[in-house]
């Protein structure tokens, strides 16, 4: 049995290539060509690889410790050509990611004992964030799951009614104190509902501001405090919503929001349409937080639970990892 047949459906793997496809051509496809015709790994051929991996949104610190590793083993291992370079750069990366608290989820699981499991869902505006909700909610309802939404974004009127539009494409439920309600209060609330209506999931927006950390850090400390008070231990998560295709701005996004909330996992919108993906490698190796979930195509079933080897190896090709 492959790993694919394990882990992914046939629909699934096309959907993984095909949003990484424009990754797999701009940033790999790059080192694909640096690497063909060399017969053995020196310095120049390093060089290269490094620089690549600087200009395609792996970032300059994760870049230097791949190449870093890369020679290690190339030193220690006594590899020389160039397709067993392709190799252990296949290797590193993904040890990267396992390094750095990426575990590969087989489903949309809710964790066991947590009922309602609460996900505080934060990202700046036109990241893709409340579409993530919408696709999350979906996720769960096809397993069965009773899901509530909750509009804890108040600043904006735009959000409230975007949200509920996805509740009602979902077919889930929905909560709303409507626009400049008191966030931590929607939040409570949405956490209450979700007690006294047997809810399994209540997924919570956030307002996506970062012009003023002082007043963000208040207000989703606020949040954290009305939610843990009505459920003990909640919020269970904190998602922060990154758009992949903005490069390293993704990862400006990242430390900025780190500074101000206990961010446990990520998603990355919008992979399908950029040459950016790299930059997943980038903010796993900086931050230290999972990657939990990618997007990888418009439409309601294309968002994905992110899976290190099924990451890579998409980028890479067919040929399965050791």
């Amino acid at each position: 049995m492959g790993f694919f047949d394990k882990f992914f459906s046939k629909e699934k793997k096309d959907d993984l290539d095909k949003g990484l496809e424009k990754t797999k051509e701009g940033l790999f496809g790059k080192l694909g060509r640096a690497i063909a015709g060399k017969s053995t790994v020196d310095v120049e051929v390093l060089d290269e690889v490094e620089n690549i991996l600087i200009s395609s949104d792996v970032g300059l610190d994760t870049a230097v410790k791949i190449i870093d590793r890369i020679e290690a083993r190339v030193s220690r291992d006594k590899y020389v050509n160039a397709e067993e370079l392709n190799e252990i750069l296949r290797d590193e990366i993904v040890d990267l990611l396992a390094e750095n608290n990426t575990e590969d989820l087989e489903d949309f699981d809710i964790p066991a004992g947590k009922k309602p499991y609460v996900l505080l869902v934060i990202g700046v505006n036109g990241v893709g964030k409340t579409t993530t909700i919408g696709k999350l909610a979906w996720q769960f309802k096809q397993r069965g799951h009773k899901v509530v939404l909750g509009a804890a974004d108040t600043f904006r009127a735009a959000a409230v009614d975007q949200l509920k539009i996805w509740a009602d494409r979902v077919g889930c439920d929905f909560y709303s104190k409507g626009m400049n309600a008191d966030p931590a209060a929607v939040a409570f609330e949405t956490t209450q509902y979700a007690l006294e209506n047997n809810c399994d999931v209540a997924i919570i927006d956030t307002a996506g501001r970062l012009h003023n950390k002082s007043h963000l850090m208040l207000e989703l400390g606020k949040i954290h405090r009305s939610m843990d008070k009505k459920l003990p231990g909640a919020p269970h998560d904190v998602l922060l919503v990154l758009d992949a295709s903005t490069g390293q701005n993704a990862q400006e996004q990242a430390k900025q929001f780190t500074e101000v909330a206990p961010i446990t996992c990520l998603a990355l919108t919008k992979l399908d349409g950029t040459a950016k993906g790299g930059v997943a490698i980038s903010i796993s190796d900086q931050f230290k937080i999972p990657i939990r979930y990618i997007g990888v195509g418009e439409s309601i079933d294309k968002l994905q639970i992110f899976n290190k080897r099924a990451f890579v190896e998409s980028i890479f090709g067919d040929k399965q990892l050791g």
